[in-house]
């Protein structure tokens, strides 16, 4: 019994590669993706609601690490002002967990639907930075997470005396996620300086000049964004932005000299000075004899009494 195959046709990736999409499909596309990142965010968010309590207690532990917080019997008291606080916040911090669990699938269609508009080498320079991103938001919030309890030590005993310390709650959890928050966009910077470098704006030699304006403005962006006044927290997202920017000046010379830069004419010569001209004379042979020319048949007179302007 023989059996007919079906020959499948091109997939949507390849049509929007291809251009060959009406916009109709393209809508309708967009809807089927953002429908199942959607689906993907509610999954994530019920798994969320119930790990809600474990990342609050996580949350929680720089403050109940501090001495003279947790009470005897091991609880951590913190204050909530409204009837609702509580839930509300629970909501928050699983709407949080659910979107980091289903980040995987929401990035994914939003990748699947614009990469057909890219190149090939552009998609694999996205799968590299993409790979290197989650990493430093990671490290970024790790260290978030260990200057929260300096931060906190610092503050509260910097402060006036003979006060009951007791925290609220949701000024809490919104102080410790805006600092995870902050640190971890702050780490994706050494991808910006990369980026600059890829697409030819900036060589890794003039980068490395731009040092000092760089360390300035590391430490300048730390003093704003950080929520905390201490020294420590600035200095050590100051410090850590410094680090990552040399890492990437690094990989940027790796970069030029895989593909050759540095090496033309006029490399060594600052942009604000004039390249130097070479005046030595150079002798200038005979040119070669030009073949005869065709004569030409002059133009026959014209055969009527008016011209063109009468």
């Amino acid at each position: 019994m023989r059996f007919a195959l079906r020959r499948r046709g091109p997939s949507n990736f390849q049509r929007a590669a291809e251009g060959s999409m009406t916009l109709m499909e393209h809508l309708q596309e967009l809807r089927m993706r953002l429908f199942r990142a959607s689906l993907a965010v509610v999954a994530g968010f019920v798994v969320g609601m119930v790990l809600a309590q474990p990342v609050f207690e996580l949350l929680q532990e720089p403050y109940c690490s501090l001495p003279g917080v947790r009470r005897a019997d091991g609880g951590c008291p913190m204050t909530q002002l409204g009837p609702a606080d509580g839930f509300l916040l629970k909501l928050k911090i699983a709407l949080w967990v659910g979107l980091i669990v289903a980040a995987p699938v929401w990035l994914y269609q939003l990748w699947a639907f614009i990469a057909p508009g890219l190149h090939r080498h552009e998609r694999r320079y996205a799968y590299a930075f993409t790979a290197i991103a989650a990493p430093l938001f990671i490290a970024g919030a790790a260290l978030a997470y260990f200057v929260v309890h300096k931060g906190l030590t610092f503050l509260l005993e910097s402060g006036v005396t003979g006060l009951d310390t007791q925290l609220e709650v949701t000024r809490y959890i919104s102080f410790v996620t805006n600092l995870i928050m902050i640190f971890g966009v702050a780490f994706e910077f050494p991808l910006v300086v990369l980026m600059l470098n890829i697409v030819g704006v900036a060589s890794a030699k003039r980068l490395l000049s731009w040092w000092r304006v760089a360390v300035f403005l590391f430490f300048a962006f730390s003093a704003v964004v950080t929520p905390t006044p201490d020294p420590f927290g600035m200095t050590a997202l100051a410090l850590c932005l410094s680090a990552l920017y040399f890492g990437a000046v690094g990989l940027a010379y790796l970069n030029d000299k895989r593909r050759g830069r540095g090496r033309e004419l006029y490399a060594d010569t600052p942009d604000d000075e004039a390249s130097k001209l070479d005046y030595t004379p150079e002798p200038v042979e005979a040119s070669e004899p030009l073949p005869p020319v065709n004569p030409v048949t002059p133009p026959k007179p014209l055969e009527r009494d008016y011209d063109d302007m009468t």
